[in-house]
């Protein structure tokens, strides 16, 4: 692939800034989105349904990528997150808003994975190591950046222009991916090879039953209906010249062990920066900026830690990695939970979530390295995607099961009336000697969150264990991911 590298790496930094500063400065915003367009019991929703939607459609851009290469697909990408973009900050209603957050989500699908793909086409293992500061750099700057901006267009405009902040860089990114990398995209193969249509219908299918069935939407249905539609997808791929994922890809045991530590892990992080902030600001009465400040030090570890693990990848080995970094995060996820469950100070929390960032710094980079470094050119596209997959689902499922837990728990505990006060711009005085009283009944509605959580910490520190010692730069003649 032909590529004007200052370029190319300039527009993977921009379309990572704007994943980076997604996580804070939404997470900092939606409070008060419900506070203008309701649906506190949609709240989980929001952001569950946008990562369903970039959950599901990853892999499909992540074989687009290797079938048709990777410049229009994520071209195509960020013009569709943008798209969505626009219309989330045009929304009239927490309907349209989760609407048009599927269409954000769709275009995010195409947007980080294929921008790690071109960077792991663009540099060898060693090199691509070094570069994780670089763009782990990124995420700090977002993370430092993201809470105060996202608090600062709240107060000074209102929450539809975090929507609106999207727009310039988006647009910038298409323009220097579409000067850096040249048309002739020689990581497309020469013949053009059907598409799997059936299996990523299959996928969607069943992702979407799983996610409403742990949501509790007719769970006895759905359940079912998710099960058949997997294995229906398995047959599929199996049959496939091209699947959308190789099964035999996802049985080796360095992908296969990165997917479930990652999916577990991910489901923690993601729910932690969503309820995070909403605790913040409905019991400890923090402002939205503050609120989002609490989460930022988790997007400032991890780019930290992501240097140092791109700096000891070849001398410490990415197993040893990626399971310090899971235990890291379990422990950190325990500490979160003891200090929700006490009301700990915001300083606290945010010594917590910097330890949280740094354990995900350690285990992503190790993880993203060597998988990508597990699997021939061709299949790199989807074999990062996977990775991605599968964290993605994760966080998905974790927020719409929380969602649901804290929706019905809270709705017999707080009055939405004392609820939207509380999230108000006013703290809750305006609920006089009563709103001790209340912060006190939603911190005790939200702690089953972060009890879930600290459970599934420690699951993914236990798959972590098992990811298995992989010597980096072997030949690709070998079977991809044995241990060696």
């Amino acid at each position: 692939m032909q590529t004007r590298k200052g370029l190319a790496i300039a527009a993977i930094l921009l379309s990572t800034f704007l994943a980076a500063a997604e996580s804070t400065i939404i997470a900092t915003a939606m409070p008060s989105v419900v506070r203008d367009l309701g649906g506190l019991e949609l709240y989980g929703w929001t952001s569950a349904l946008y990562m369903l939607a970039m959950t599901v459609t990853i892999p499909i851009w992540g074989k687009l990528a290797d079938l048709r290469g990777r410049k229009p697909v994520i071209v195509s990408g960020i013009v569709t997150f943008l798209v969505g973009s626009a219309a989330c900050a045009l929304a009239p209603s927490m309907g349209a808003l989760i609407a048009a957050r599927v269409l954000q989500g769709v275009g995010a699908g195409g947007v980080q994975p294929i921008a790690m793909t071109i960077m792991g086409d663009m540099f060898a293992p060693k090199e691509r190591a070094r570069m994780q500061g670089v763009f782990g750099a990124v995420w700090g700057v977002a993370a430092i950046i993201g809470p105060l901006l996202g608090g600062f267009i709240v107060r000074a405009l209102s929450w539809r222009w975090v929507f609106w902040f999207n727009v310039p860089f988006g647009a910038l990114a298409i323009v220097l991916m579409t000067i850096a990398l040249d048309a002739r995209d020689d990581s497309a193969p020469k013949a053009k090879t059907k598409f799997d249509a059936i299996g990523a219908a299959l996928l969607s299918a069943s992702v979407l039953a799983l996610l409403a069935a742990a949501s509790g939407y007719a769970p006895l249905l759905l359940a079912p209906v998710s099960a058949i539609a997997l294995a229906l997808f398995v047959i599929v791929e199996r049959n496939h010249d091209e699947p959308l994922l190789p099964m035999d890809l996802m049985r080796q045991r360095v992908i296969a062990v990165a997917n479930a530590s990652g999916g577990v892990i991910g489901g923690v992080m993601t729910a932690s920066v969503i309820y995070l902030p909403l605790y913040a600001q409905a019991v400890l009465g923090a402002s939205p900026t503050a609120a989002g400040a609490i989460v930022a030090p988790m997007l400032v570890g991890w780019p930290l830690a992501s240097a140092a693990a791109g700096r000891m990848l070849f001398w410490a080995g990415g197993h040893r990695l990626v399971r310090a970094g899971c235990s890291v995060v379990a422990l950190s996820a325990i500490v979160l939970d003891y200090l929700v469950h006490h009301g700990s100070t915001p300083n606290a929390m945010r010594v917590c979530m910097f330890c949280f960032g740094t354990g995900m710094g350690l285990a992503n980079t190790a993880l993203i390295i060597t998988v990508q470094d597990s699997v021939p050119f061709s299949r790199r596209g989807v074999a990062t995607a996977s990775i991605m997959f599968f964290r993605t689902i994760g966080g998905a499922i974790a927020v719409g099961v929380l969602g649901a837990i804290v929706a019905h728990v809270l709705a017999g505990r707080v009055p939405e009336a004392v609820l939207d006060a509380l999230l108000g711009p006013d703290h809750g005085r305006s609920l006089g000697d009563e709103v001790a009283r209340y912060r006190t009944d939603v911190q005790a509605g939200m702690t089953p969150i972060f009890h879930v959580l600290a459970v599934l910490a420690i699951l993914g520190a236990g798959l972590g264990m098992l990811f298995p010692r992989v010597h980096l730069g072997a030949p690709k003649d070998l079977p991809a991911g044995e241990v060696v």
